[in-house]
Order: C-alpha cells, then sequence, then structure tokens
C-alpha cells in the first residue's frame, strides 16, 4: 500500500491557479529523485503562470532533466519574440529525438505551446496518446477548442476511469459541461461552487463560477464574483474580459476592462 501523496497540496494549488501558494508550499521533504523533478516543474510552471518567465529561464540550467528543459521552453516561448522562434526550433528538433519526445512533459509542453499557436492538429499530435490525467485535461480543452465536445466527453470518461475524483477530472466534466450548455450549466456550477468552499476562491474557480453565472442570466451575481476576482488580480485577461461581457448585458460601461 502506497504512502500519502507528498505532492497533492502542490498539485492541486496549481491546477485550481494558486499559483502564490503553490511556490509558497513548495520546501516538501522526503521525495524521490522523480518527485523532485515533479516538484521543479510544478513550481516553474506556477512561476510561469504569474509571468515571472526571466526567472524560470535564468534558474533552469542546461544540465537539468528533460522535464524542466521543457518547461524552460515555454517559458521562452511566452517571454516575448526574442525568444519565441528560438523555443519552436528547439521544441521542433527535441520531438524529433526518439530519445525524449516521449517524455509526459515534453507532450504537454509541446501542447501547450501548439494551442498557442491555434495549431490545434499539431498539438493533438502530440498529446492524443494520452497516458497521464494533465495530457488528457490538455486533449479535452483543445477538442472543446475545436468544437468537438464528443471527442472532449471520451478524454473525460478516461480520466474518470482513472480517478473521477480528481481535481483535473473535475475540471475537465465543468469545461465540458459549460461547453454543452443547457442544463449542463448548473452541474458545472456546482464543481466550481465546491471547489470554492473546499479550497481558496482563486481567480481560476471565480471566473469559472462567473461563466456560468452569465449562462444562466445572473449577470448581478457575475459581476459580483468577478469584482471578487479582479482584486485577486487586477491584471488578469479572463477576468477583465468576462467583466466587459458582463458589464453590456448590465448596460453599464465596460470601457474600464479593456486591455
Amino acid at each position: 500500500m502506497s504512502g500519502p501523496d507528498a505532492l497533492f497540496s502542490l498539485r492541486n494549488n496549481f491546477y485550481l491557479g494558486a499559483y502564490q501558494a503553490a511556490i509558497n508550499e513548495s520546501d516538501v521533504h522526503g521525495l524521490t529523485e522523480e518527485e523532485t523533478i515533479e516538484r521543479d516543474c510544478l513550481v516553474y510552471r506556477s512561476y510561469i503562470a504569474i509571468g515571472s518567465y526571466q526567472l524560470v529561464i535564468s534558474e533552469i540550467n542546461d544540465s537539468a532533466p528533460t522535464p524542466l528543459q521543457a518547461v524552460k521552453l515555454l517559458a521562452m516561448y511566452l517571454a516575448g519574440p526574442e525568444y519565441k522562434e528560438t523555443a519552436l526550433s528547439s521544441l521542433k528538433e527535441w520531438l524529433s529525438d526518439t530519445v525524449i519526445s516521449n517524455n509526459p512533459v515534453l507532450k504537454l509542453i509541446a501542447g501547450t505551446i501548439y494551442v498557442h499557436e491555434q495549431d490545434y492538429n499539431e498539438a493533438l499530435k502530440h498529446t492524443h496518446s494520452g497516458g497521464t490525467l494533465e495530457l488528457y485535461a490538455l486533449n479535452v480543452q483543445i477538442f472543446l477548442k475545436m468544437h468537438r465536445s464528443d471527442y472532449a466527453e471520451k478524454q473525460l470518461k478516461l480520466m474518470q476511469q482513472i480517478d473521477e475524483d480528481h481535481t483535473l477530472a473535475q475540471l475537465a466534466n465543468a469545461w465540458i459541461n459549460l461547453a454543452v450548455g443547457g442544463s449542463k450549466i448548473q452541474e458545472a456550477y456546482l464543481i466550481f461552487q465546491d471547489f470554492g468552499d473546499k479550497y481558496q476562491p482563486t481567480v481560476t474557480i471565480l471566473n469559472g463560477k462567473a461563466i456560468c453565472l452569465m449562462h444562466m442570466g445572473r449577470f448581478d451575481e457575475a459581476e459580483t464574483v468577478l469584482l471578487e476576482a479582479l482584486k485577486k488580480d487586477a491584471k488578469d485577461a479572463d477576468t477583465n474580459a468576462n467583466l466587459v461581457v458582463c458589464n453590456l448585458h448590465l448596460g453599464k460601461p465596460a470601457t474600464r476592462y479593456l486591455r
């Protein structure tokens, strides 16, 4: 019987968008070498999520393991045009290397970068085989962007077979419910509400709740939730975009949220 999962809290914080908490709680002891690499990947991906690209680029050196090198590529890709082409050419080179191309973190980063490029077919070329809950969750997001909720639901079933109570499986379920719409919106809302009750209400969770409320025509409540998200991160693009939509429906000026 396996012991407690030392990285559960760190992973959960990252998945739910509590990036600073993930960084702050990263001092976990007694990890195996594999767990240490996973921890470092999650911490550096959290830094990327809050925009600290240069920190990641400078701290991960060329002798770091493949998963960390892949995370550094993502930081370079997002850091600005001066790094982007180098990151894309390095990514292509690594993906053609049979020794490392099957690394799940490299596949995840490849999928993430090609989603940013809006090249969904290229993203799926590297993520479609799944194998980890994060890869299946990324596949769900890709298929939803392609308006193929039927394929997204197949990926969700694979996730649920592994662990239907897992945070990523619950999130994927909520994303699909939002895409399907109708009576499924209430189910999505309850998932985000449950996360908000169980854990700290992050910008990610609050935006999920707000989108559900807007779909249900409850724009006043959505605005309240979005303003709470704005207090946590005034620059968050999703929060500001959702506030524009919300304010237009409420007949309020929305220009202050246009970025």
